[in-house]
């Protein structure tokens, strides 16, 4: 069999189909679905030139590439690469291609550093290392069973904390974009981010068609937007933690678990059965926050990192 390895056609739904497919056979414990593969795709930064490759055999796609430059890091020349083969496919050279493909885009716009998400099992970290990748730090993902779990019950909130969702901002989301910008920039990664662009925000982060803004709860003290848990659902009864953070002003008050219960409270009610979240492993107060909850560590990817040149 001829594996071929090419650029998706964003306007094709097969391609978007195809995309989605693989990364939930590869990754069962992410969102993945169709329109958001579409919706990306189309509202990608250009800085980032990004570029999603398939490689397929015999018109079928048996993997996938997400690979960027990270055109929002303080420090230029960095750009990520990652790479699913279906589970049922491996072994005929889709992963290598995808690699070479990856690497090439990214090396021709600049990048000198290159990121991957690689699981932690010893094939894929094997892979890893014969194309030249060195492990760093590692993140879990975490599931929880919402029609088994029995979820801490509701806390009081607390006096001067107000609790609202998402769509109560639908008219201004500004303040959530401040919110959100404040928590990324000290998320534990290899690579900082910065949230300048309120636009582009706006356009792929609060439109996003993952993004519930109803079972996204905002804790506000005094008014002001100090902590939040971003939702995402798929319409298949499953919902992810896309971020929980809390204002550097206001940490230490336990905001983030207020709210983080109260969302999946909502979700529950909502007729979601998964819950799914991510953690940095050395994250320890939110892992601690996750297990509270009854969340289990279903995986581990562990992030690899290549220096071109």
């Amino acid at each position: 069999m001829t594996v071929i390895v090419r650029a998706v056609r964003p306007e094709d739904p097969e391609d978007a189909a195809g995309f989605a497919g693989v990364r939930r056979a590869a990754l069962p414990f992410m969102l993945a679905c169709a329109e958001q593969m579409a919706f990306d795709w189309a509202h990608a930064h250009p800085d980032a030139h990004e570029r999603p490759l398939v490689a397929e055999v015999d018109g079928e796609i048996i993997g996938t590439s997400q690979l960027r430059i990270a055109h929002d890091a303080p420090e230029p020349g960095v750009g990520s690469l990652n790479v699913y083969v279906h589970p049922e496919k491996r072994g005929l050279g889709a992963g290598t291609l995808l690699v070479r493909a990856s690497e090439e885009h990214l090396a021709e716009r600049g990048a000198t550093t290159l990121y991957s998400w690689v699981l932690d099992e010893p094939a894929y970290r094997a892979f890893a290392a014969r194309h030249g990748y060195a492990p760093r730090r590692s993140a879990h993902f975490l599931r929880l069973d919402l029609t088994a779990a029995a979820l801490p019950p509701l806390q009081e909130v607390p006096a001067g904390v107000e609790l609202r969702t998402a769509a109560d901002f639908a008219a201004d989301p500004r303040p959530l974009f401040v919110l959100d910008a404040l928590t990324t920039a000290d998320e534990p990664g290899d690579v900082g981010a910065e949230l300048t662009d309120y636009e582009h925000w706006l356009a792929t982060t609060w439109n996003h068609p993952l993004f519930d803004r109803e079972l996204t709860v905002v804790a506000l003290v005094d008014g002001r937007p100090a902590a939040f848990s971003a939702a995402q659902t798929d319409g298949r009864g499953r919902y992810s933690t896309a971020m929980t953070g809390t204002d550097p002003a206001f940490r230490g008050r336990g905001l983030a678990k207020l709210v983080k219960n109260h969302s999946l409270h909502r979700a529950r009610a909502a007729g979601c059965t998964e819950a799914f979240t991510g953690n940095d492993a050395g994250n320890e107060p939110m892992l601690a926050i996750n297990t509270w909850f009854g969340y289990a560590i279903c995986a581990t990817e562990v992030r690899h990192v290549r220096t071109l040149g």
